[in-house]
């Protein structure tokens, strides 16, 4: 039988994978790889947990597949030169992966195709990590949505049972596997510092009752789907399916999910720009020192710095948490929305470029459907909204009562004014 190689990438499993189940369709011996991709891996310290992450469950997809009579291929380096040479080398005569829309993989992935077309190959890319992608979901002029409640209404229309399928991928694995059996390379070998990294189980029955839990950090109801969504340690349809028939609130950041990527794929300026130009003329203070004592958790807001500590130690934090701290930054300190990006951008086990840079964007008021520039979040309200006992504050800021603790950085009312007029006069600027 001829050859096929499926190349994982935002795919980490074996259970409803779109393009898996293409490639074991194919009438071929699917040959599976992993890249550690040096373009991206070069710019993250050794001992990112992300890395580490990864590389653990590599070790858990190389089992799945060494007991269905095949292995995971595991290389490091430049996937524009590995794959093609790949392929070249177990002579596939197809690659078959999982589309991304962000910019990088974008162009990447033209250089694969290029590439393999010259030596009469192909790369055949499937849609998985999203129920409607790039052009499925437009406005009836043909044009991309940039307001979010009149994307979900055009995205639930287009929604059926049928697009929550799940692709029976893992069924096909017997007797179509590539027979071979490779070195899993070591953490040393691939540069990749040891770090703890914890990451809390799927909890699925919290999807019930998202809606009213889902603004209080101390209750502890999250679902933590947004890593095995950012890995694709679980399918977006499985968790489609789940929420149309649990909860409609989680349904709709689903969609907000989907709606950035959407996003990001037809305004990539977005990734180092403000969505809004006319907010290109705010003179940002970015003061280093403040932004350092922001990021240590140190700002003397308990609420902003127990998100931050907690985010530090453990590289989750509390959604309503991260509109907090992000909107503290960028309206209280006046800093540029980037740097926050940057920083979460390291951190985050979840960091998803198009949510990352939209929500940052939707904090800072510069992006599409975002909160009004003088929509200024009062941290005291927040804690006596959503955190009124101080459970949440209190299991991160364990210095809270001491006189350690640092007074507030800035005075909220002061801030507030400040930013108002800031962001009034970057307005005036572009008028």
């Amino acid at each position: 039988m001829n050859t096929v190689l499926f190349w994982h990438r935002r795919d980490m499993r074996l259970d409803d994978n779109h393009g898996l189940f293409q490639a074991l369709s194919a009438n071929a011996k699917v040959l599976p790889v992993f890249i550690f991709d040096t373009a991206i891996i070069d710019k993250l310290p050794a001992d990112d947990r992300r890395l580490n992450l990864i590389y653990n469950r590599l070790e858990e997809l190389k089992k799945q597949y060494k007991a269905k009579g095949g292995d995971l291929l595991i290389r490091k380096g430049d996937p524009k030169q590995l794959i093609p040479a790949i392929a070249e080398e177990f002579d596939c005569e197809a690659v078959y992966t999982n589309g991304d829309y962000e910019p990088y993989a974008r162009i990447r992935d033209k250089h694969i195709s290029d590439e393999l077309t010259s030596k009469g190959k192909s790369l055949r890319i499937f849609k998985d990590q999203v129920i409607f992608e790039k052009n499925e979901v437009l406005k009836p002029d043909g044009k991309p949505y940039t307001v979010f409640t009149p994307f979900k209404k055009r995205w639930l229309l287009h929604l059926e049972e049928e697009h929550y399928q799940p692709f029976d991928s893992e069924a096909l694995l017997s007797g179509r596997l590539y027979q071979s059996s490779f070195d899993l390379p070591s953490k040393t070998q691939l540069g990749i510092v040891e770090s703890e990294v914890i990451v809390p189980a799927l909890r699925l029955e919290n999807i019930i009752n998202y809606e009213e839990n889902r603004n209080f950090p101390a209750v502890n109801k999250c679902s933590f789907s947004s890593v095995y969504l950012r890995f694709g340690f679980v399918s977006p349809r499985f968790l489609v399916q789940k929420a149309v028939s649990q909860n409609e609130t989680y349904l709709s950041e689903l969609i907000w999910r989907e709606f950035f990527m959407v996003i990001l794929y037809h305004f990539p300026k977005v990734v180092d720009s403000n969505f809004k130009s006319k907010y290109d003329h705010i003179e940002w203070r970015n003061n280093k020192e403040e932004f350092e004592r922001w990021c240590l958790g140190k700002t003397g807001y308990p609420i902003v710095d127990a998100g931050m500590r907690e985010l530090n130690e453990t590289g989750l934090m509390h959604n309503r948490v991260r509109m907090i701290t992000a909107g503290f930054l960028c309206k209280h300190l006046l800093i540029d929305w980037k740097w926050g990006e940057a920083y979460f951008a390291k951190k985050l086990l979840d960091f998803e470029l198009s949510s990352n840079n939209g929500n940052w964007q939707w904090a800072a008021g510069t992006g599409c459907d975002a909160a009004p520039y003088f929509r200024v979040f009062n941290p005291y309200e927040q804690v006596k909204k959503f955190d009124k006992e101080l459970v949440y504050i209190k299991t991160w800021v364990k210095d809270l009562n001491e006189l350690s603790y640092p007074a507030p950085m800035v005075e909220h009312k002061m801030a507030r004014q400040r930013a108002i007029d800031r962001y009034k006069e970057g307005l005036n600027r572009m008028a």
